[in-house]
């Protein structure tokens, strides 16, 4: 594959310095491609362009803007199996996640946002004997920081709303996923959006990112990553009085009720475990059993963890691939080494070393599901982020007890409630510390919902209004009636 190139002002260009920086495949550890190793000299120069992008992008009216995301849908609706196949290489997911979840939510974030436009309605209110418009404008430059977990899916979530506000934009990708981030690019261009409208600038997080949460013609930030890296962009933005998004880490709890269904949903809790090898932020890592039941639902879990494709991403039936890479891979295992000197019984799968993958590329991240029993709650293990496949189970005695496992973490990002008795399930979810709760489903999205956390999982929250409120200034206009 050819090098990439970042996206400035219209042109795919190199680095300033020339430096490159390898792009592996997590399946192979083998060399894709390489990207420009950006630096600040590279983002001042996207910021310039989206800059100068400015007045005239704000000045075309609203219902072309729309337009324009039809247009970007359809052009990567085309390119599906692409994207898919570009995801599945750059990640190690399966093929079959890919082309499900991350080619098809990047095509349906823009579709949303337009259809949600065209359902805007005129923000008037009357009292006093005046009328209030509230008139939004666009914030200005926007920089957009995006995982390398959900790629393309969850760099359009915020690519999507910010062009419809009328925004310009600097994006950074991971360095360690940027392939689709290009192919948006070179879609972009080829649709002949005006040039430094949509800027990119690939590179290392300390050099690229830092950049653009640091530069003062960029009026807001949208960050989806880790917690620890969260706390740098907050530190740096808040003082520059930028708005600010922050989507972070998570430990979610799955909370099976002591009536729940168990044969009935086994596969959906394990698929709320694995999805992505447990690389979603909204994967449920900690699985609360009621302890009655606690020796049945365990062996349940675990044969169905059991049960998992793990295989080459590109397989058609491969159901987990590999990790993000060697290094986290290794950070994984160093939580699966850490869960048993706590005291913690391994039910299923292990270090690479001690529980391999046959069929895979020797030189692979590939990890087996683990499941660890017999740990408190309130153990490392059970409390910090690990971001992989590796889940832990805890008995409670009732459902207070079930509440305070669930809530005794740093974070509060999602989390889901299983039962017979939706009501029942609906009362626990709004005992819950977190941002979103799903019962008796997982993953189940309507985009027009508030998505973010509380605690350390994040600051704001994206999905309709909200997306489009973050990406826009509003302004009060009261008038006086004759």
């Amino acid at each position: 594959m050819k090098p990439l190139l970042n996206y400035i002002g219209g042109s795919f260009v190199p680095a300033h310095s020339g430096d490159t920086l390898n792009n592996l495949n997590p399946a192979t550890n083998e060399v894709i491609t390489t990207i420009p190793r950006s630096m600040s000299s590279d983002v001042a120069q996207a910021t310039l362009a989206a800059v100068a992008a400015e007045a005239s992008w704000k000045a075309t009216p609203f219902e072309e803007r729309i337009l324009w995301l039809d247009r970007i849908a359809d052009a990567l609706e085309a390119k599906a199996e692409q994207i898919a196949q570009l995801e599945t290489t750059d990640t190690g997911k399966p093929i079959s996640l890919s082309r499900r979840v991350d080619a098809a939510r990047s095509v349906s974030n823009f579709r949303f946002f337009a259809h949600h436009a065209r359902e805007q309605e005129p923000m008037k209110f009357e009292a006093n004997g005046a009328i209030n418009y509230v008139h939004r404008s666009p914030v200005g430059c926007v920089g957009l920081i995006t995982p390398w977990n959900l790629p393309l899916y969850l760099l359009t979530w915020k690519v999507a709303p910010a062009l419809l506000m009328g925004n310009t934009i600097v994006a950074k990708p991971s360095e360690m996923t940027p392939l689709t981030a290009n192919l948006l690019a070179e879609t972009l261009d080829e649709l002949n959006l005006p040039a430094g409208v949509f800027n990119l600038v690939h590179g290392l997080g300390p050099e690229v990112g830092q950049a653009i949460v640091e530069h003062p013609d960029i009026k807001a930030i949208s960050f989806t990553g880790g917690t620890s890296t969260g706390k740098i962009v907050a530190a740096t933005a808040a003082p520059m009085f930028k708005k600010l998004s922050l989507e972070l880490g998570g430990k979610n709890a799955t909370i099976i009720l002591d009536d729940a269904p168990v044969d009935d949903i086994i596969d959906d809790i394990v698929r709320a475990s694995f999805t992505n090898s447990g690389q979603v932020c909204l994967c449920g890592s900690r699985v609360l059993i009621p302890e009655s039941r606690y020796d049945e639902v365990s062996s349940k879990f675990v044969a169905g963890v059991e049960r998992l494709k793990l295989g080459n991403p590109l397989d058609e039936d491969t159901q987990m691939g590999a990790v993000i890479s060697l290094d986290h891979l290794e950070k994984v295992e160093s939580y699966i080494r850490l869960g048993i000197k706590e005291g913690g019984t391994l039910l299923t799968g292990g270090t690479k070393a001690n529980a391999g993958v046959s069929g895979v590329h020797a030189e692979g991240a590939f990890l087996r599901p683990t499941v660890i029993g017999g740990l408190t709650h309130t153990s490392r293990t059970a409390t910090e982020e690990i971001f992989g496949p590796v889940v832990t189970l805890h008995a409670y005695k009732d459902e207070d007890e079930a509440v305070t496992m669930a809530n005794c973490t740093d974070y509060g990002l999602a989390g889901s409630v299983w039962t017979a008795d939706i009501e029942r399930g609906r009362a626990f979810a709004e005992r819950m510390e977190t941002g979103i709760v799903w019962v008796n489903t997982w993953l189940n999205r309507d985009l027009r919902t508030p998505f973010g956390g509380v605690k350390q999982s994040g600051v704001g929250r994206e999905g309709g209004d909200w997306s489009m409120s973050f990406f826009s200034e509003m302004t009060n206009v009261c008038v006086m009636q004759p």
